[in-house]
């Protein structure tokens, strides 16, 4: 079984179903609002633990009503909660998530005690990455504290994934030298390389540009269509299942959460792609964050259909 640690965001998910997206200078009329747990970094936990990985999480919540909600959701999942802490200067993370009938979603998020995950945090829990096989993280906490960690785990000799969103103004030089894998979807593959990413030969020619930068393997997420899998050799685009889209929040984080969970295993990273398309396919298919992710047995009867 794989050890994974997540570094990252906890957040309330407010969600609220619009027809369309909101344009600039308009209002709408919406439908809810539904409280759901998420964050990148507690989707990513949630998923793994799911999927059958033994999974632990550090992270900070705030004083209010929803840090225990979103603590004991990942509690439910099997996640190791110990070194979540509590703090009473500041509120629990939030995102307000736009859903239209197409299944899209547009998120703010509000950082709240995200932001105090430093590297300070990090140096107290070492023991946590110490005793990892692969280190998650994502962009909502301090960047300082993604880069700080990521060193940390590389010297130590963990597999170190990033879910680069969402993309920072800028980025430190060797950025992409701390990192064995990274999964950005297509906006943020194009935010990250500056090339445009409007066609399959446009998105190998990005993907390579960070494989040059130092990441070893680059997998693009596209939606509907798949995922490319490029590195150095090779680039393959592996195709998902056709579903009803009805919600889209929390597929990526599902997906590189799959990937993880079986990346140590003897599969080929080809068919552990084709098993996170197939988990992530599921999610879209449900509404919500932590409440579409689906359990191992679930996903493997879904196989079987």
């Amino acid at each position: 079984m794989n050890k994974i640690l997540v570094i990252g965001s906890m957040n309330m998910d407010i969600v609220i179903k619009v027809k369309d997206m909101v344009k600039a200078g308009q209002t709408i009329y919406g439908e809810g609002p539904s409280y759901i747990p998420g964050g990148k970094g507690a989707n990513q936990a949630y998923a793994a633990a799911c999927l059958g990985a033994q999974t632990s999480m550090i992270a900070m919540v705030g004083n209010d009503d929803y840090a225990d909600v979103l603590v004991g959701n990942l509690k439910t999942a099997g996640v190791n909660t110990d070194t979540i802490r509590k703090r009473t200067d500041c509120y629990s993370g939030m995102a307000v998530i736009s859903v239209d009938d197409q299944g899209e979603n547009s998120i703010i998020v509000l950082p709240g005690a995200n932001a105090k995950v430093t590297p300070d945090y990090i140096d107290e829990n070492i023991s946590k990455l110490q005793e990892c096989d692969i280190l998650m993280m994502q962009m909502e906490i301090p960047l300082e504290t993604v880069v700080y960690a990521a060193k940390k785990a590389r010297d130590l000799g963990k597999i170190v994934i990033l879910d680069p969103a969402p993309v920072p103004a800028s980025l430190p030089e060797d950025f992409f030298q701390h990192f064995d894998m990274i999964k950005p979807n297509e906006t943020e593959l194009e935010a990250l390389t500056g090339i445009p990413t409007d066609s399959e030969e446009n998105i190998v020619r990005a993907a390579r540009q960070l494989i040059q930068a130092g990441v070893k393997t680059v997998i693009v997420t596209l939606g509907k269509k798949g995922a490319y899998l490029v590195e150095k050799d090779r680039a393959v685009l592996i195709p998902s299942p056709q579903v009803e889209v009805k919600d889209t929040t929390a597929a990526g984080d599902t997906f590189i959460a799959a990937v993880a969970s079986r990346l140590l295993g003897e599969e080929p990273l080809e068919e552990v792609i084709k098993f996170a398309n197939i988990v992530s396919s599921i999610v879209v298919s449900r509404s919500g964050a932590q409440t579409s992710i689906p359990k191992l047995d679930e996903v493997n009867e879904y196989i079987k259909r």
